[in-house]
């Protein structure tokens, strides 16, 4: 099974609604060009840039001409009743009516968790939402899992970014390594491909479709934005067997089929 990872298109209203909503397009674009193609489409958070109403018709207007599922993910900058406003009950949220479900495939179980925090840029996922991953991990223990939540659950190294990440962390690690059948840990925020060691499995952290965030390490004040090639991540499932690619979009010459 194949999943592109992608996160963090941040559509806009506006003049500059053309560019985040472009690089959107060319990302889904360059992974239906895989091939064989990928079995469907993940998106970790930060949908729209301010949660608008109108910045999910723009991503509905898009997502429609995708002939593979995709499911979406809350980020900081969504509203999540917006999100269900415009997707529930479709199999972009998994045919619910919230921002935290499950999607069982013949060779993994997604689990699409909801971090958003009303008012804050940081994460937290809270015990009943913990507990509803805990069992619904326990459900699938023989197929591989794949648990995706917007904030990364530990820092990266980013001061700046990691004043904002996931605030549960510890019990989220928890809760993972009781299952070791948790192939990745799916994040966003960041906008930089990133990868590290979390609870016995591996996190990795799709870049943004939009733009990428400096690699400022020295201190604490914001990162700004480079213009770095935009990516995604594509994680190909062989059994329990998970290995990841990450996939130019922007400065290459890449086959496009969109």
């Amino acid at each position: 099974m194949r999943i592109a990872h992608l996160s963090d298109p941040h559509l806009m209203r506006g003049p500059l609604a053309a560019l985040p909503a472009a690089n959107l397009a060319d990302a889904i674009g360059r992974a239906l060009a895989i091939e064989p193609r990928p079995d469907c489409v993940v998106i970790t958070g930060d949908l729209a840039d301010t949660g608008h109403p109108d910045e999910y018709g723009a991503l509905r207007t898009i997502l429609r001409r995708c002939p593979i599922p995709v499911h979406l993910a809350a980020g900081n900058h969504d509203d999540p009743a917006a999100l269900i406003a415009k997707f529930g009950d479709t199999p972009f949220l998994g045919n619910g009516v919230s921002a935290s479900y499950a999607v069982e495939y013949a060779q993994a179980t997604l689990v699409i968790a909801n971090s958003w925090i009303h008012g804050s840029p940081a994460g937290y996922l809270g015990p009943d939402q913990l507990a509803w991953i805990d069992r619904t991990l326990a459900g699938r223990p023989e197929v591989p899992a794949l648990v995706c939540v917007h904030h990364p659950p530990l820092p990266v190294g980013i001061p700046f970014l990691d004043g904002m990440i996931l605030t549960d962390a510890a019990e989220f690690a928890d809760v993972i390594q009781r299952h070791p059948h948790v192939a990745r840990v799916l994040s966003g925020h960041v906008h930089r491909d990133v990868s590290a060691m979390f609870a016995g499995t591996l996190m990795t952290v799709a870049p943004s479709t939009y733009r990428q965030s400096a690699l400022r390490l020295r201190d604490a004040q914001p990162p700004g934005y480079v213009a770095e090639p935009t990516s995604f991540l594509l994680h190909a499932l062989d059994g329990a067997s998970c290995v990841t690619h990450s996939v130019a979009i922007s400065h290459a010459a890449a086959v496009s089929a969109f």
